[in-house]
């Protein structure tokens, strides 16, 4: 993921042109054609660099007598359908065509496979999902080829049933691949019995393992050339029919990161014309694009790329993901995987001092002697021996380094990505603050960011991926000046749970004073006067009339608040802590006290097993779903809106299972 974030970095995008025309036949039939060939020589991607070329291709074309039917090809072709799931490919589908996460889809298909109560019996629906095996036994073969015939008829099916072998590096093919444990069960016979999620997974690997037995499509692909009849252009129309829909009648596979320049042949039937017919031309359209940067990473396509380098397994796919979003190395944006500064630091550092161990192919070929210690055929002190001799050089090599030789070696790695080139052309690194500094990264108490060389004298801080123009997106500490009342230094600080102000520094065991800034208050534009006036808090308001008591207004662990008595009211984000007065805060103690509970996020239904309440909740460490006296923490990267009931009956019968309260039900059996 960062790899792909550095490449994104650097990427510059390239301009090209291309031309279109629309021809008509004799018959009134409309032809779409491109530019391929152009004073006889062929036109490749770039040929047409930039409007110029663009515009003496249009005047040469323009001046042509007129046009013919140069060549008409076509050929028959077959499509194939695609294996049956692998967890894997699972992943990726449920991906592309539900939106489902990695983990949530394992989720789903785990309840598949432990079973769905189907009138009165527990009846597991799917086979094991944790496979990289692509073969379906025998008794499911017949069962496909039986269901083909009956839904669609005996053409759909094959002469001789097929059979599928894994591409994939390091398949242990150890169990089949992931099929409905009964083919007769239709996705249409099992929604009454299924949660929305579960009904969309089942009819995926139904459709899926019955398709992968079904006969080839057929398609024609058909091509025209066109030429001017003074043969300095010529123009191709591309067309495909399918002659024959085979599996394509059932099921399509998902495709990834469509380019927006793709030319594959559009699903269209060309006119019939014949060599040397004529042709009017109509509108000739150039058209500019610019090329694409490498897209980023979505499940699906991260996923496959595992797979392909042969990183991880079945049963880890989904884990590795999550480790990766719950340790905020990567976030996940509209499914697309974006690199954290501090993943993009991890990695910039295992790349300079433990290359070794980072490389696809040493990871790859540990998941093999993996296997091969599990499967007993090497001793397993050996692979470790081999490994830890030369891993404690590498850790004690960096022991010796200096904090400087660290740092400029990400300032290296990581040139692309932290210092951006400004729109003048000058040097990346120069600090636009002070025009004299040079940027580099920086460590502090709250993390790395970039500042300027010429500290103290210039304060100029940023995070890592920010613009180098911006100089107000401080990071490190920014100083507003000296405490009128104790003459210590005054900071904006960001810290895990957002902005604060701090006053002095950390002295032995004596901390600084603290305060949060309350919501509402924009941390940039805080100055010293209103600082002051926070790290004052709490600050009295005035007496009770009733009791003569003070009250007191400050800022808490849970935001500002008033208090009289020992008695405790927060204030709304419309309210100021700092000029919150007496009748306000009266009347905010008049009104009752509100239960201190947690929040409901999102009501989710009913459970099935006692039809009692089941939701999720903003709890103190964050949200989680509620049943009962049950409470099962979301994964990381999950928001509550995408939370359904069936993932939160997923998330709390996995919460009881392993308290030892979890209600046993009869599993499907598990392949051998």
């Amino acid at each position: 993921i960062c790899e792909r974030e550095l490449d994104i970095g650097k990427f510059i995008p390239q301009e090209y042109w291309s031309i279109a025309a629309d021809f008509e036949t004799a018959g009134g039939a409309t032809l779409p054609a491109r530019l391929v060939q152009l004073r006889g020589e062929k036109l490749d991607k770039f040929s047409l660099k930039n409007e110029a070329d663009a515009q003496a291709a249009l005047a040469l074309i323009q001046a042509s007598p007129g046009f013919s039917v140069a060549d008409v090809a076509a050929k028959e072709t077959a499509r194939h359908p695609p294996a049956p799931f692998t967890t894997s490919t699972l992943q990726q589908e449920a991906s592309r065509k539900l939106r489902f996460a990695a983990r949530r889809t394992m989720q789903v298909a785990q309840r598949l496979y432990e079973g769905i109560n189907l009138g009165g019996e527990v009846t597991g629906l799917i086979t094991y999902m944790r496979t990289d095996g692509v073969y379906i036994a025998n008794e499911a073969v017949e069962g496909c080829r039986q269901v083909i015939t009956s839904e669609y008829g005996p053409q759909y099916v094959p002469e001789s049933p097929r059979a599928y072998k894994s591409k994939a590096k390091n398949a242990q093919e150890a169990h089949e691949a992931i099929r409905p444990t009964d083919l007769s069960r239709l996705p249409k016979d099992m929604k009454q019995h299924l949660s929305p999620e579960q009904a969309q997974l089942y009819e995926l690997v139904w459709k899926r393992t019955v398709a992968s037995q079904m006969a080839s499509a057929r398609l024609e692909n058909a091509s025209i050339d066109i030429a001017a009849n003074d043969n300095n252009s010529r123009f191709r129309a591309t067309g495909q029919i399918i002659l024959f829909d085979g599996f394509l009648k059932l099921y399509q596979e998902g495709r990834d990161d469509v380019s927006s320049d793709d030319d594959s042949d559009d699903a269209r039937a060309l006119p019939k014309v014949a060599v040397k017919d004529p042709l009017d031309h109509g509108a000739v359209k150039p058209a500019q694009h610019f090329t694409d940067p490498p897209p980023r990473y979505t499940e699906a396509t991260l996923v496959k790329r595992l797979e392909e380098l042969g990183i991880g397994r079945p049963s880890t796919y989904a884990s590795i993901l999550s480790v990766l979003q719950d340790r905020n190395y990567v976030r996940l944006e509209k499914s697309r995987f974006f690199a954290d500064d501090r993943g993009q630091l991890v990695t910039a550092f295992l790349v300079s001092f433990f290359e070794r161990y980072v490389q696809y192919d040493f990871t790859a070929d540990l998941e093999n002697q993996l296997d091969e210690i599990s499967a007993g055929h090497i001793n397993w002190k050996k692979v470790l021996e081999a490994f830890w001799g030369d891993f404690t050089i590498a850790v004690d090599g960096t022991k010796e380094l200096r904090i400087r030789e660290v740092l400029d070696s990400l300032n290296e790695i990581l040139a692309d990505h932290v210092f951006h080139p400004p729109e003048d052309g000058g040097d990346p690194r120069k600090c636009r603050a002070c025009e004299e500094g040079s940027l580099s990264i920086k460590v502090g108490k709250f993390g790395a960011f970039v500042g300027c060389s010429n500290y103290p004298e210039c304060k100029f801080t940023r995070a890592l991926g920010e613009s180098g123009d911006d100089s107000n997106g401080a990071v490190g500490p920014r100083e507003l000046g000296l405490d009128p009342t104790t003459a210590e230094p005054v900071t904006v600080r960001k810290g895990p749970y957002g902005f604060y102000i701090q006053r002095g520094e950390a002295e032995g065991v004596t901390k600084p004073k603290r305060v949060a800034i309350p919501k509402g208050s924009d941390p940039h534009e805080i100055e010293l006067e209103a600082a002051a006036r926070f790290l004052s808090l709490p600050r009295e308001i005035g007496k009770h009339p009733e009791t003569d008591k003070k009250i007191s207004a400050g800022i808490g662990r849970f935001g500002p608040f008033i208090r009289h008595d020992g008695e405790y009211r927060s204030l709304g984000e419309d309210e100021d802590v700092l000029t919150v007065g007496i009748n306000r805060a009266v009347a905010l103690l008049a009104e009752p006290k509100q239960r201190r509970g947690p929040k409901v996020l999102k009501a989710l239904g009913e459970h099935p097993d006692d039809s009692k309440a089941v939701a999720v909740l903003d709890g103190r460490y964050g949200p989680y779903v509620n049943h009962g006296k049950t409470n099962a923490t979301l994964p990381g990267g999950t928001e509550p809106d995408e939370v359904t009931l069936d993932v939160a009956l997923a998330l709390l019968a996995e919460r009881e299972k392993k308290a030892g309260t979890a209600k046993k039900t009869k599993k499907a059996t598990k392949p051998k």
